[in-house]
């Protein structure tokens, strides 16, 4: 069977290095493209709201660019909504799907207020005040107990992203639509992962992302939270290569 190509595409607001506990293992079992998304990890945007179509065409692009034309994308929260307007853009192109830690309805009317409000607090108070509101959610109660060098990387992460660039992709997530209808209709193996300790979101939101997906499987990695990938990363590991290498079977 031809090798796979396995699409990593980080979280809000982070950068391709949230894969770095990953990218040796999962190298075994596929090729690994993780960039950096528009607006992140020094990749310059002048967007005023990213979308999560935009960034998908930018990967799209990236493919393109290499070559590829068949992928399993595996996105991580925003990363998720990324994966999944791919498979509605070009469903042809998308051989699998993981979904880390997401979920496929439209943010709320409450929701959407906070992206709006996250957006102004990077523009206006910068992105050491998100840092350090943000790293304790992201990360689950035994994480931030058992491992406080997580904690601190994750927040120098954040704070070292561009307030601009954050902005224009919280006004973007809150602009995308509910996307179950995606997965009703995505007849290929999907992989849904999450943590018991996600406090973002919960475990019923996975469930119901598997249960409409008709290949879905439900994943649930035990004292992790929001960044399961990192904060379980062996764990988060032998799921996805297991994934990877029954998917066709």
């Amino acid at each position: 069977m031809t090798r796979p190509t396995l699409l990593l595409i980080h979280g809000f607001p982070l950068d391709h290095s949230l894969w770095d506990p990953n990218l040796s293992a999962l190298n075994e079992v596929a090729d690994i493209i993780a960039p950096d998304l528009r607006g992140f990890g020094g990749v310059v945007s002048m967007d005023e709201v990213t979308t999560m179509e935009e960034f998908a065409s930018d990967l799209f692009r990236v493919l393109d660019e290499r070559g590829v034309e068949r992928v399993v994308p595996c996105g991580l929260s925003m990363g998720g909504y990324i994966a999944m307007a791919m498979a509605e853009m070009a469903p042809d192109r998308v051989d699998g799907m993981i979904l880390c830690n997401t979920r496929s309805t439209a943010d709320t009317e409450e929701g959407k207020e906070g992206r709006r409000n996250s957006a102004n607090d990077a523009r206006n108070k910068g992105m050491h005040v998100i840092a350090r509101a943000m790293a304790p959610k992201v990360l689950g109660s035994t994480t931030r107990a058992a491992h406080p060098e997580k904690v601190a990387r994750i927040e120098a992460m954040i704070a070292g992203q561009s307030p601009s660039g954050t902005a224009a992709a919280s006004l973007g997530m809150a602009e995308r639509p509910d996307r179950t209808s995606v997965l009703l209709g995505f007849h290929k193996p999907a992989l849904v992962i999450t943590g018991d300790e996600d406090e973002l979101m919960p475990l019923p939101t996975s469930q119901a992302m598997t249960e409409a997906l008709p290949q879905g499987q439900l994943v649930v990695l035990d004292q992790a939270g929001h960044l399961s990938n990192m904060e379980r990363p062996e764990a988060f590991n032998a799921a996805v290569i297991h994934f990877i290498r029954t998917r066709s079977s």
